[in-house]
Parts: C-alpha cells; structure tokens; sequence
C-alpha cells in the first residue's frame, strides 16, 4: 500500500477567496486534498515566504481548438499555458472543427484533457448544430457526457424562438445557457466599436445597441422560462445596467468580463493593429468604468481570459481580414493584478484600486466556479477541501513578450505590457502542474 505524498507550503499568505479571509501560515497538502492550514508542518518543506496562497483559478472561455484547428493550439499547449497561469480548471468552448455539438466530441476533448491536459477540462456544449443558430444540437446527449454549460461560443443565438427553446430545454437538467450578446442584424461587417474613433479610422462600427438588444431579450427570456442564463464578456455600460436589474429582480443570471475590455479601450486601435481586434470590441473609457463599477458592487460575478489563439498566418493579416480575438490564459492574473489591485492595500481591503486582493482572487476563483457549477475548484482554503491551488508571487513585474508564452499562438493584446504578480506553483488535486514556474 503505498503512502500518500505530504508536503507544506510553508510561511505563505493565505487569501481564501470564498471567506474573503488571510492569514500567514503553512498549508499542508496530503495526497489530494489539503490536510490542514495554520502552524502544522509536515512531509517536503517548501518555503513559501513572500507568496500568496489561493484557490486555482478556473475560467469560463478558453478556446482550445482541439480537434480541428490544432494549428491554433491543442488541449496539451492551452492546458500548459493555463497551469503557467495559475489555473486548475478551464471551460473548452464549442469552437473546434467540426464544432462541438454532440457527444461524440465532447468525449473525444475529455478523452484528450485526460491523457495530455494539465488541468481539469471541463467542454462547452453547442447550443445550435454548427453553431449556425437555427437548429438545436443534441444538448440531452451532451448532458449525459458531462456538459453543463451551452454557448455557441462567439456566434450569438440570434433567433428568439430557438433561444426560448435552448433555455426551455436546459432548464429540464438545470444546466446554464451562455448566449454570445450581439444582434449581428447591426454589426454585420462591423470591425471595431462605433464612435469617432471608428469614424477618424474609416472602419464601419459595432454600436453598444447590438450587445444591449440581446442581453435584455436574453433575460427576459430566461425570467420567463426561469431558466439559467449566463451573459459572457459584457463590454457596454448599459449592459451591466440590464444585468444589475435583473439581478434585483431575481433573474437566475450571472455574467463575466474580460481583462482587455478593463483595460484596454477602442483608442488602442490607432495603428489597425490586429492584436487588438477582439469580440465584443473594444470599447470606450466609460464603458471600462461601467465595468470596473460592475466588479465592486458584485453585478459581474467572473473575469474570464476569453482565450482564442490564431496561428500567425492568420492574425497578421490587414485588419478587415485578421480573425478577432487574443490570447490571455497566461497573462489575465497579472493584468488583473496590475491594473485593478493596489499593491499597497492590505489583501482584504480596497485602495486606490478597482479591488482588494481578496475580491480579485474571488472573481478569478470561486466566482466563476459557482456561475459555471464547477465543482471542486474556487473552493475555501481549508482542511479536507481538493487540493487545487495556486502560489504566486505578487511583487514581481514583468513584460509581457507574446513569443514566451506558452500557448501555441503568439496574438496577445498585451504585447509589452508591464505587468505584475506571476505563479510559481500550480497544483492539481495535490500534484504540481507548474513547479517554481516551470510547467511540469
């Protein structure tokens, strides 16, 4: 019978995002869960001085291509960017070839995940065949294979009838329907955000009223239905308005945002370089404010990488041709970090920053787990939970450089960004998928 690995993390920062807690310690791990948190020392000693222990981060859109585009990247690569990045969980959206729309390839993309992911993979079922909106897939049998999330991914669900069915149809398992906000009857050959900078560039524009039509029929269907909705990547103040009202309301409803729309404004695409050609666009300063807002007073319950490689080939391209989209599963903590968390504050206090530490590892944690019913993962940081942590360091700074990165595809927004805090240990149910920074 053989014995089970013990080891601590010893002298660390312990942030529990689920109780907004912190305390100095050590965090015992004994096989696959976590033995105890406090004084205790046992097993390998790992000093931990000047690291912040947290639950692994999970996100909510990771595009990994995988079958079909594996020159975008493949299970193995995202899965070790995603370590790189301090996560143990990631949702693999329907974006492979053919889509994922039936069981068939959600159990080939975990069959995959099992043999070369280093993290827990959990797939993204197509709500419509093709992800073409018109027909729904066969979301019963993609229950069955262990799907509990539908979206067909950056194509919106146009077509109110078929979207009352899909949120019809889900509730019956009470499984979530994340429908891609857009009414692409307004942006059809869109390539950027509609206002003066799409006017100076000379490029058509996607109005806010394209992503605010959706959101509220969605939610008014799913009040309806009293069906469970999920509003992905909002970028628009108004928006988060319509899902802040809603949740008043008791809407079954949550919703996420991407670090590039915190972040980064439409103001960024003044050369048309493609780097920043995302979906939704790229808004305006008000728009961040709105959803910066949103992540203080608890409206937006994730921050998702939204990660979608492109080969090269494809993304230097001019801009009406490059694909959208950007890279993030490697960078989204140290953005986040960075740009909304003030290093001076205490880690369960707000200073000059959008965010505490606490309520950042919480956006980046638990509250995507608890949006998606992604068990196992965002979890407390106590005695006897799985042992799906994350360490890292929340002083270093750094560059982000696109061609060090581990993902297969190089197209970053944040291409020589400065940013801060970096992982150094990942662990999986008690096994280290990136030990001191190296990916295992």
């Amino acid at each position: 019978m053989t014995s089970k690995r013990t080891y601590t993390f010893a002298n660390c920062q312990i942030v529990d995002p689920v109780n907004a807690s912190t305390m100095t310690g050590n965090v015992v791990v004994e096989g696959e869960v976590i033995r105890s948190v406090g004084e205790e020392s046992a097993g390998l000693r790992i000093e931990c001085e000047g690291l912040i222990c947290t639950s692994g981060l999970v996100d909510l859109s990771s595009h990994l291509r995988q079958p079909g585009r594996e020159d975008s990247e493949i299970i193995a690569t995202g899965t070790a960017a995603a370590a790189a990045g301090g996560y143990t969980a990631v949702s693999a959206m329907p974006t492979t070839e053919p889509a994922m729309d039936h069981a068939g390839i959600v159990e080939q993309v975990l069959r995959l995940a099992r043999e070369t992911g280093r993290c827990d993979v959990f797939p993204v079922g197509a709500i419509t065949k093709g992800r073409a909106g018109h027909e729904l897939a066969e979301m019963g049998a993609m229950h069955e294979a262990g799907v509990r999330t539908f979206s067909d991914a950056h194509h919106a669900v146009v077509s109110s009838q078929v979207m009352r069915r899909a949120l019809l149809y889900a509730r019956t398992w009470d499984a979530i329907i994340a429908n891609h906000p857009e009414d692409t009857s307004l942006t059809e050959g869109a390539q950027m955000h509609e206002g003066a900078m799409s006017s100076r560039l000379g490029l058509k524009g996607s109005p806010r009223e394209a992503e605010e039509i959706i959101v509220a029929r969605d939610l008014i269907l799913a009040e309806r239905a009293g069906a469970r909705l999920h509003v992905p990547h909002l970028s628009t103040r108004r928006a988060v308005e319509l899902v802040r009202d809603a949740k008043a309301r008791g809407v079954r409803v949550t919703c996420d945002v991407t670090p590039h729309h915190l972040v980064l404004d439409d103001s960024n695409l003044v050369d048309y370089d493609t780097r920043f050609k995302v979906i939704p666009p790229l808004r305006t300063p008000d728009d961040i404010a709105a959803l910066r807002e949103g992540l203080q007073d608890g409206t937006i319950d994730a921050i998702t990488s939204d990660h979608a490689p492109h080969p090269p080939d494809d993304k230097d391209h001019e801009w009406s041709y490059a694909p959208a989209g950007t890279v993030g599963l490697e960078t989204t903590l140290s953005v986040i970090l960075a740009e909304l968390v003030d290093p001076d504050a205490c880690p369960d206090k707000r200073g000059n920053g959008t965010l505490s530490m606490a309520e950042a590892l919480a956006l980046l944690s638990s509250g995507p787990a608890k949006a998606r019913d992604i068990e196992g993962h965002g979890r407390p940081i106590t005695a006897g939970e799985p042992a799906n942590l994350l360490l890292f360091d929340p002083g270093v700074i750094w560059s982000v450089v696109g061609d060090e990165l581990r993902t297969r595809s190089r197209n970053t927004a944040f291409e020589g960004h400065e940013v801060r805090g970096r992982a150094v240990h990942t662990v999986l149910r008690g096994k280290f998928t990136l030990n001191d920074g190296k990916v295992v």
